[in-house]
């Protein structure tokens, strides 16, 4: 269940947007994140949109309330989606425990 402290746009709502460039080809890639985001935060998350940029090639960013939280020419790439889910949770959720993907891989 969403805290009164978790960070939400004017009307109490938590959104995600994901921008895209559909000429790169990457709304599978959208696709794919915004399914995994939608699962693990499900609670949290009211609302997930999948934008593709019409004014500019290349762009892949995702967004919560406005704020940039990756930016694929900013953050050198695209993110792992147990990076993503960090941060994602780091600005909704900070106390929820991300299971397996919070756990360090054993060599």
């Amino acid at each position: 269940m969403k805290k009164d402290s978790t960070p939400s746009n004017a009307d109490g709502r938590t959104q995600v947007t994901i921008i895209f460039c559909p000429g790169c080809g990457w709304l599978l890639r959208s696709a794919w994140m915004a399914q995994e985001i939608l699962t693990t935060f499900k609670e949290e998350v009211d609302d997930l949109t999948l934008t593709p940029s019409k004014n500019e090639s290349g762009v892949f960013q995702v967004l919560i309330n406005e704020k940039l939280i990756w930016c694929r020419k900013r953050d050198d790439g695209f993110p792992e989606i147990k990076t993503l889910k960090q941060r994602i949770r780091d600005f909704v959720a900070p106390e929820k425990d991300l299971g397996h993907t919070d756990r360090e891989k054993k060599s």
